[in-house]
């Protein structure tokens, strides 16, 4: 065989994922996987291909001579058996392909779902069929339906594109993904590869400014996704764009652009006329000096000493800078460095500095911290003397008393003018909401900042919130049992005191080689503390997926919400589908559903019809059994004999004035008990 069959029975074990949560390891096989472009086969003991496959694999072409053995090693008949293969993948722009089938037996070849090739005949020599088609860009699917009746059995197929110029006119879609380093010496451009089967390489192109594109790449055409150029290190701006041609030579439009700037080495000369002077209002230190010719940026410098070592404050484009943070009765030096666009820096100018500051404003008074009634937020409070309130305030926050500003927490919260307190005093607060916690006392004090100087601290007050951060409990005892009108969970119930609510999760089963992880899951239902069961309604198809329920307090908390921790139960439904499928195109529409007295049966009218007949599936029989002897004449009926406590499928057919009878219509009820 073209890919060896892989059986994959080991037990999974637990596993976690970033977007899952484990459950507990079971006996199921993991499903087979196949790489992009790849088929997935499937082995049937039948021609008709129902039931589970016996084995499945992955296969990189299909060109089989199976003789009159057995192909998948699983103890199939050596008559009468199926293999499907199918491959979903990404064709690009499309276009003009040929399929090519050979058999002995029957093969039938589909895309996207519909049927390209039938050659489905127990045959005795192989026969051979070669069809051009024109495939829409983007994903399809293929799948291959090859049947085994009698004798020795053989099956090939291939798809491939057309890639003669006078056939293929569809031009290969634009590269995506191209990347290029924003500046440099030399630029090393990466794109995305298409993904066009007919793929013959790529056209590089580069411009200046908004000028013509220009061909950098040459004649021959690239076939890796990396290209790289070196422009002249002039500073100058460049945008590159790829283009992907086919091997009929069709050339696609061009990537979207990506800009760059090529680097520039030349460093601006160093500042001159550096002066430093006090503020109007004698807070902090104006620098002024002469402005430098290409030179993009300046960077100030402080430090204490005329020797350094120097600190950074700032960088502005413009030749000045104001410096308020400064401390009382300290002398500060500056200097400067240019800086132009490519980020080449100058010597240091000449350092400057000016007479030091000495004024240091009044701490705020009567601070308060008041507890928000309906979220977790604090109101600061304090005030000053109007003539004295006359800097920035900083509140600091700590779980500890006194309040030490070197560990507590600066907060950031918006200072508001409260208002003046009898004419003389200047009133203000902020509002603190950033990670608060219940059970927590925190202590608060201000100061005041002015003229680059900060107060002594405020006094300090105090506030405790209600409440704890304890989460309830696992809900312990879970059970999932699947039914015949859907899946009912249980659970021990959990017996904190200020326990909320039940919140119940229902996730996908996923499954891959290192375990199984219950996937994406979502509330679907919100119960009371005093519930431990759980119905939900669900068509009995035999779906798999997961269950988990949280248990969450009054105060919001819960493992799931806060740790992500959780029990979870795995289950898989009963499977109540009919052996016998509804076909498509009946002109009755048909719904169902539960009512006291039995199942309501409802149709829209059908032109023409005289009655109409009602069919119930038997299990027993594995058939729809007429459950109405003569046509009803309404559109609505009641079946009034469906049992309980399971779940129905019907047909109903349109009987017409000659006898004969429409396609069925289906549809289905969830009974409960």
């Amino acid at each position: 065989m073209t890919a060896s069959i892989r059986a994959r029975a080991t037990a999974l074990a637990l596993a976690t994922a970033a977007t899952g949560f484990a459950v507990p390891a079971g006996t199921a096989h993991a499903a087979t996987t196949c790489s992009t472009g790849v088929w997935l086969a499937s082995y049937y003991a039948n021609t008709t291909f129902k039931g589970t496959p016996k084995k499945t694999a992955c296969d990189t072409s299909i060109n089989e001579n199976y003789g009159t053995g057995d192909p998948a090693g699983v103890t199939l008949p050596k008559d009468n058996f199926g293999v499907r293969w199918s491959l979903t993948r990404d064709f690009g722009s499309g276009g003009p392909f040929t399929f090519t089938a050979a058999a002995r037996d029957g093969i039938r070849v589909y895309l996207d779902g519909t049927r390209k090739i039938d050659l489905w005949k127990d045959v005795s020599t192989t026969r051979n069929k070669t069809l051009n088609l024109t495939i829409p860009k983007g994903k399809h699917t293929l799948r291959v339906d090859f049947a085994a009746f009698k004798g020795s059995a053989n099956v090939k197929f291939t798809y491939a594109p057309r890639t003669t110029a006078s056939v293929d006119k569809t031009k290969p879609l634009a590269p995506t993904g191209l990347k290029a380093p924003a500046t440099g010496h030399a630029f090393t451009l990466a794109w995305t590869r298409g993904a066009e089967l007919d793929l013959a390489g790529y056209r590089v192109h580069r411009r200046t400014g908004t000028g013509a594109w220009t061909r950098i790449s040459g004649s021959a055409l690239v076939t890796t996704t990396g290209y790289r150029d070196l422009p002249a290190a002039t500073g100058a701006t460049y945008s590159y764009a790829v283009s992907a041609v086919d091997k009929a030579g069709n050339d696609s439009g061009l990537s979207a652009a990506v800009t760059v700037t090529s680097i520039d080495e030349q460093a601006p000369a160093a500042p001159t006329g550096l002066k430093a002077a006090a503020t109007a209002d004698g807070r902090g230190y104006t620098l002024t000096w002469s402005p430098n010719a290409d030179t993009s940026a300046y960077q100030v410098y402080r430090s204490t000493s005329a020797d350094g070592p120097w600190t950074l404050l700032g960088t502005v484009a413009a030749p000045s800078y104001t410096d308020t943070k400064v401390a009382t009765r300290t002398q500060y030096f500056y200097t400067l460095i240019a800086m132009d666009a490519a980020t080449n820096i100058s010597g240091r100018s000449a350092a400057a500095s000016a007479a030091p500051l000495a004024i240091r404003p009044d701490a705020p008074r009567n601070v308060a911290a008041i507890a928000s009634g309906s979220v977790i937020a604090v109101k600061v409070t304090w005030n000053l003397p109007r003539e004295q309130a006359v800097g920035s305030y900083t509140v600091y926050r700590s779980t500890t008393s006194p309040v030490d500003p070197a560990t507590a927490t600066a907060l950031n919260c918006a200072i508001r003018g409260e208002g003046e307190l009898g004419g003389d005093t200047a009133q203000f607060s902020c509002t603190d909401s950033a990670s608060l916690r219940r059970g927590v006392t925190y202590h608060y004090a201000v100061t005041q900042t002015a003229d680059g100087l900060e107060s002594p601290l405020s006094g300090e007050a105090a506030v405790t919130f209600p409440g704890d951060e304890e989460p309830p409990a696992k809900v312990a005892g879970l059970t999932v049992v699947p039914t015949e009108y859907g899946v009912r969970l249980h659970w021990d119930p959990n017996t904190e005191p200020d326990l909320a609510r039940y919140t119940v999760y229902r996730g996908e089963l996923y499954e891959d080689e290192e375990g199984r992880v219950c996937y994406d899951p979502h509330a679907v239902e919100w119960l009371s503390p005093g519930t431990t069961e759980y119905l939900a309604e669900r068509l009995p198809d035999g779906e798999k997926g997961c269950y988990f329920v949280d248990a969450q307090d009054t105060w919001g908390n819960s493992l799931f919400l806060l740790e992500r921790d959780t029990n979870v139960v795995e289950f898989t439904e009963l499977d109540l589908t009919p052996s016998v499928g509804t076909p498509e195109g009946s002109p009755v529409d048909l719904t169902a559903y539960d009512v006291s007295d039995g199942v309501r049966l409802g149709w829209k009218d059908v032109a023409d019809a005289v009655g109409y007949l009602v069919y119930r599936w038997d299990r027993d029989t594995g058939r729809y059994e007429s459950v109405t002897p003569e046509p009803v004449t309404g559109t609505a009926w009641t079946d009034t004999t469906a049992a309980r406590g399971t779940t129905h499928f019907y047909w109903v057919r349109a009987v017409y004035a000659d006898g004969t009878e429409s396609l069925p219509g289906g549809a289905y009820a969830i009974v409960t008990p």
